[in-house]
């Protein structure tokens, strides 16, 4: 696709997965990072609701200013009172894989993605047709991984015991500057791993505990999240919103739906399970 085609793309799905998850009365509105976002925001602004009332959580400093310069009312984190659940979260990903498994922290703010996703009774993921594969680690080769700086060189010794490969420090564009740094002033760390087994591969008997370094979604983030040192890590799995509810819990970080702009146009929509 031409980059024109992209952004049409990515047009087309925000406008859709808006339409079909904004709440009519909504009051507290997740809004993530990234290009994708954009358009998210546009098509808010396009329904022509009420917004008065209604408050916008940014994952980061990029998308606080995509909100204010919209007209609308940021609210940090942070300062969303106690118990309060927001109705519904946007986002993009890198990449989303057939059980909706995403992977997100390109865009270096994959923590406060977490946070405001797993603070939603919807994730909504919105991206371009690029990013849908059938399995984590087809095209997007990484997984992003928040680090406290002082224990950046043992995370990268521990993700070889992992089977990584070659796993980086991400840097500033200008090499000169140094490392990468989240809002957070942690730092980034880049792991290449095998391609990620899905629901699909394990019930079919594949092995993904690890041996060979072929590892199931879930079980290598939760080996990678004990890792003493790391913040988070860009594998967005497990529950749903709903499901998290129904376990008595206030969100998930897997999408419920992932929207997805395709070249001809069209927009394909993917339930989670």
């Amino acid at each position: 696709m031409s980059d024109s085609d992209i952004e049409a793309s990515k047009r087309a799905a925000a406008k859709t997965a808006v339409a079909n998850h904004y709440p009519k009365d909504a009051r507290w509105v997740g809004i993530g990072s990234g290009t994708t976002i954009v358009y998210v925001v546009e098509a808010i602004i396009a329904l022509g609701v009420d917004t008065t009332h209604t408050r916008y959580v940014p994952t980061g400093y990029q998308s606080r200013q995509l909100i204010l310069n919209a007209g609308l009312t940021a609210v940090e984190f942070d300062g969303v009172p106690f118990g309060t659940v927001l109705d519904v979260a946007f986002d993009g990903a890198d990449e989303v894989d057939d059980d909706l498994n995403c992977i997100k922290g390109g865009g270096a703010c994959l923590f406060q993605e977490k946070l405001v996703a797993m603070q939603a009774k919807e994730f909504i993921c919105v991206a371009d047709s690029r990013k849908l594969q059938s399995r984590l680690l087809t095209s997007w080769k990484y997984i992003p991984i928040e680090v406290a700086p002082i224990a950046a060189f043992r995370v990268l010794n521990k993700l070889k015991e992992l089977g990584s490969i070659d796993p980086v420090i991400r840097t500033n564009t200008d090499e000169k500057e140094g490392p990468r740094k989240t809002d957070q002033s942690f730092f980034l760390i880049d792991a290449p791993f095998k391609q990620l087994l899905n629901k699909t591969d394990i019930e079919a008997g594949k092995d993904g505990s690890g041996k060979d370094g072929v590892w199931e979604v879930n079980l290598l983030a939760q080996k990678i999240k004990e890792i003493v040192g790391v913040l988070d890590v860009g594998i967005f799995s497990g529950m749903t919103g709903p499901q998290a509810t129904a376990a008595g819990g206030a969100g998930g970080q897997r999408p419920v739906a992932a929207y997805f702009g395709m070249p001809d146009g069209s927009v394909s929509m993917r339930k989670a399970e």
